[in-house]
């Protein structure tokens, strides 16, 4: 059932499924598909759209990604308000009050999962691993658990097993880190210049131990491993994340359409392949790059195929 499927993630253009796009799904079979505000309008619509999907691939646990971290990223936020649910504010009341923590940030997991549950959703791409830093520009901010390194790592490990608990799939993300960027990567290239010793205390840190099915990049360039490379197209840092980070599962690039990303649609996808990531993501629904994407692609590997059907026994 999952195999002959290509190793991309797309997103679609609207709430639901256009004649080309269906016709594009068909032709590529992409591993999955990303949901964002664009594609939701109510419960009862979305769940109609990505039945659509599934229909498609006669898979009901066909991967359906969704970016809903709470606070500024709501992808719901025409179903529900998280606004003042921010990852900061829950690093901060776990160091402030832990008993109240427990209790509110399980409601919240739980009923987050509830939610993507309705409208058809099974990958969350959560918890944001990136550390707060002062200074940063603030794209990572208040989706930032906390400064603490300590913090950030216990939260994340709390994240992705309550997911996991509702039967949710979970990303971490933007590994090795994206905290120190200066700018904003959907716009430029940050590259950041501490030492190799600084990140693995700090940034890198927070990474290692996650039992979580699937990580996502930084496009974010890390002088000291790799000075021309985003770790996305870094088959350098990419090895770092596989043996000093001990990430042993589905890495995932952040979105190739992104514009930290210099080369043409076609390169920015080969170089990903190349580096070591083992899908691409692409989200801006424009189905001329899709294919490009598609088209520059392999279909899926072996291990994804056996870490998919790893990922699809929590869905049951």
């Amino acid at each position: 059932m999952i195999k002959n499927r290509r190793a991309i993630i797309v997103g679609i253009k609207s709430y639901k499924l256009s004649s080309n796009e269906k016709k594009f799904l068909i032709k590529y079979r992409p591993w999955g598909v990303i949901l964002f505000l664009r594609n939701i309008k109510s419960i009862k619509q979305t769940k109609v759209l990505t039945d659509s999907i599934k229909k498609i691939f006669k898979d009901k646990n066909y991967p359906i990604l969704i970016d809903q971290e709470g606070g500024r990223v709501n992808r719901l936020s025409n179903i529900i308000s998280f606004d003042n649910l921010t990852s900061e504010y829950f690093g901060n009341l776990y160091e402030k009050d832990k008993m109240k923590f427990d209790i509110i940030y399980k409601l919240f997991i739980d009923k987050t999962s509830h939610l993507l549950k309705l409208v058809g959703a099974n990958i969350n791409t959560v918890p944001v691993l990136d550390l707060r830093i002062k200074g940063s520009n603030n794209i990572i901010g208040d989706r930032s658990f906390s400064k603490k390194a300590k913090t950030v790592s216990k939260m994340g490990d709390l994240c992705i097993k309550l997911f996991q608990e509702n039967s949710i799939g979970t990303i971490i993300k933007h590994i090795p880190g994206h905290g120190l960027a200066k700018v904003d990567s959907h716009n430029f290239t940050p590259v950041v210049y501490k030492s190799l010793n600084y990140l693995k205390k700090y940034d890198f840190s927070v990474f290692k131990k996650k039992s979580c099915f699937f990580a996502m990049t930084a496009h974010v360039i890390y002088k000291n491993i790799d000075k021309l490379n985003t770790a996305t197209h870094s088959k350098k840092v990419i090895n770092h994340i596989r043996n000093s980070i001990g990430f042993k599962n589905i890495i995932i690039s952040d979105d190739l359409s992104m514009k930290s990303l210099k080369e043409t649609m076609k390169d920015n996808t080969i170089k990903s392949f190349k580096a070591g990531c083992n899908i691409v993501l692409h989200c801006n629904g424009n189905l001329n790059e899709m294919k490009i994407v598609a088209e520059n692609s392999p279909l899926i590997s072996s291990f994804i195929i056996k870490k998919t059907s790893q990922f699809y026994k929590i869905l049951s």
